[in-house]
């Protein structure tokens, strides 16, 4: 396939690819296509709100579900993994309707990833950068992932050594989520120095407790 609206003809024998997984048939697994809030503009013609509006986000915690559940830090969590890989075409999510307003983002459609890898578009963590909030874990799993013995790169290198088609990414590329990791970090390290940590970084590590547990409390 070479053909000249797609820039994808070997230089001079590799070519660039992506690969893909399916899931179920909507039959089997049922699910809702979702707009994403932080949609980029598609045509010369204008901007979407969010790009010209820093105070954007205001604007989407007024909007259900994104109010009263935690699919805002589930929209910043994408956000953060579509910059690590260099996604911007990230236009809508979608959901397993079976577990309602509170289940998982599918991240799925993730071509456009790991394509410049010497270019970090920043505008890609508008999410993080205009509503200042990231879960608590995704923090702590993030500067670990920072720490020289995790390197983040490192962990990369080594889980796709496994695969069939190793090395999948070029080192370029692994360099990258270093360095994007890095502006992650500094990111958040701006909304807490303006808003405070209690603020930003919403504490999502309190578990449950058990149906057993709760029982017995109201035993007694």
């Amino acid at each position: 396939m070479c053909k000249t609206e797609y820039a994808v003809c070997g230089s001079p024998h590799l070519l660039e690819g992506s690969l893909s997984a399916f899931l179920p048939s909507l039959n089997l697994a049922p699910r809702l296509s979702v707009p994403n809030p932080w949609i980029r503009s598609y045509s010369f013609e204008g901007k979407e709100e969010w790009e010209v509006n820093p105070l954007y986000c205001n604007t989407v915690r007024e909007i259900y579900p994104y109010s009263n559940s935690n699919r805002l830090l589930n929209i910043v969590d994408m956000a953060i993994f579509d910059f690590l890989i260099g996604n911007m075409d990230r236009h809508h999510y979608e959901m397993f309707t079976k577990f309602g307003d509170d289940g998982f983002l599918l991240h799925l459609d993730n071509a456009r990833g790991f394509g410049r890898h010497s270019h970090d578009e920043i505008s890609i963590l508008a999410p993080l950068s205009q509503c200042c909030v990231i879960k608590r874990t995704t923090l702590l799993r993030l500067q670990l992932l920072a720490e020289p013995e995790y390197r983040l790169s490192e962990v990369m290198r080594e889980s796709l050594l496994q695969d069939p088609l190793a090395p999948v990414l070029t080192e370029p590329h692994l360099l990258a989520l270093d360095r994007r990791l890095q502006l992650i970090l500094e990111a958040v390290g701006k909304c807490i120095d303006t808003f405070g940590e209690a603020t930003v970084v919403a504490n999502d590590t309190a578990q449950p407790q058990s149906p057993a547990v709760h029982r017995a409390k109201l035993d007694t």
